[in-house]
């Protein structure tokens, strides 16, 4: 009965009037809402209503949080939810945002069993207690399309859907079966590629921050998958096939801004 009644809820608010402002506001900030189809477009709308009355957005390091702030991270996330069904991220409740890098400690392991305390700048985190930490100005970057294609916002809320499943693994939560059974050997043997031309300090196309672990690898493709998907599709297409299944989108397909 639950299950029901929010989805009424969210049918409501997907279907609610976009004010004509919000339109212009994307278009003028976020590259990849201006290439995209006008059905997308709208559906994209949609979904920012939804995640603007279901998620909390909080201010950091004295960031005061206006609709700005809220619009563009709220677009951003919901090009990952175009053309499939929409979860809206179930395991997040809260997105924390300060006005710029910032600093977290950072334990790492030294001989004799001892550990070293070091703190370090961070653009974006995933937390599986119900939080995602993001840059306002690295959000910022990202949704101008500074063809560096990172997006930290894509970046983090793909850690998000990889949770879905329970695990943080670099699979996320995948329906279709014959999808399912293939997803493990292409994207295992892309992320052992990474690593082996990281180990060797071969510059790579998609991030080498990817080789740390599976799920890094799996948010770095996304980013590359929507940011740059063209070169993608042509240096990894088996890779770039899977994730548009995933996506059910083919970004390669889109206009360039302008178009």
């Amino acid at each position: 009965m639950f299950g029901f009644l929010r989805e009424r809820s969210r049918r409501r608010l997907r279907e609610k009037p976009v004010p004509d402002s919000w339109r212009k506001f994307l278009e003028k900030r976020f590259a990849l809402f201006r290439r995209l189809p006008q059905c997308d477009q709208d559906e994209l709308l949609g979904h920012v209503h939804v995640l603007l009355a279901e998620k909390r957005f909080e201010g950091c390091g004295g960031l005061i949080i206006n609709d700005e702030i809220r619009m563009l991270i709220s677009a951003e996330a919901s090009l990952l939810q175009l053309r499939r069904p929409a979860t809206y991220f179930p395991n997040l409740y809260t997105i924390l945002v300060y006005p710029d890098v910032y600093m977290v400690t950072v334990q790492e392991p030294a001989e004799g069993g001892f550990v070293i305390e070091e703190t370090a700048g961070n653009v974006g985190e995933s937390w599986d207690t119900g939080s995602v930490v993001l840059s306002w100005k690295d959000v910022l970057r990202g949704a101008a399309d500074r063809d560096d294609g990172c997006n930290v916002v894509l970046h983090e809320f793909a850690h998000q859907l990889d949770a879905e499943n329970g695990e943080t693994e670099g699979m996320p939560l995948i329906r279709d079966a014959v999808l399912r059974a293939r997803w493990p050997v292409v994207f295992e043997r892309e992320y052992d590629r990474l690593c082996e031309l990281a180990s060797r300090g071969r510059r790579t196309f998609i991030d080498d921050y990817g080789a740390t672990h599976p799920s890094e690898f799996f948010a770095v493709a996304t980013e590359r998958f929507f940011m740059e998907p063209v070169e993608f599709s042509r240096r990894h297409a088996e890779l770039y096939q899977m994730l548009s299944a995933y996506y059910c989108q083919d970004p390669k397909s889109w206009g360039r801004p302008g178009q």
